[in-house]
């Protein structure tokens, strides 16, 4: 078993920041994946970044060149800086660990947070 508590969600206004922090514990070494997905009212929920055991880093392109995602292994941490939030990046934003290699589907991640609200306004 793995769990997961996120925590750094908020309101920020259109071009700003946030980080958002996700702490991991139990069996942390059978993680094959750390992803970030997001779901906004009345969508699917969708993939935001992974990080996977090999260091690589994916990103949706809706985010990429303004998420980073970032792995503390030590204190098994995984973040998602945010930087030039756009107003439709609103959204619940979940944490989630898996052990399959298809990271960009949820059905891939076996453990997920409970989310953490991101608001973004004009």
């Amino acid at each position: 078993q793995v769990q997961l508590v996120e925590s750094g969600g908020g309101l920020v206004q259109a071009g700003g920041s946030l980080r958002l922090s996700c702490a991991a514990s139990g069996r942390t070494r059978s993680i094959y994946a750390m992803g970030w997905f997001r779901q906004a009212p009345g969508k699917e929920r969708e993939f935001v970044a992974a990080s996977l055991w090999t260091s690589s880093t994916y990103y949706a392109d809706s985010v990429k060149g303004r998420f980073t995602i970032s792995r503390d292994n030590a204190k098994n941490m995984v973040y998602l800086q945010m930087n030039s939030l756009k107003l439709e990046d609103a959204a619940v934003y979940y944490c989630a660990a898996g052990s399959d290699g298809a990271f960009r589907s949820p059905g891939a991640y076996n453990y997920w947070g409970q989310g953490t609200q991101v608001a973004v306004s004009s």
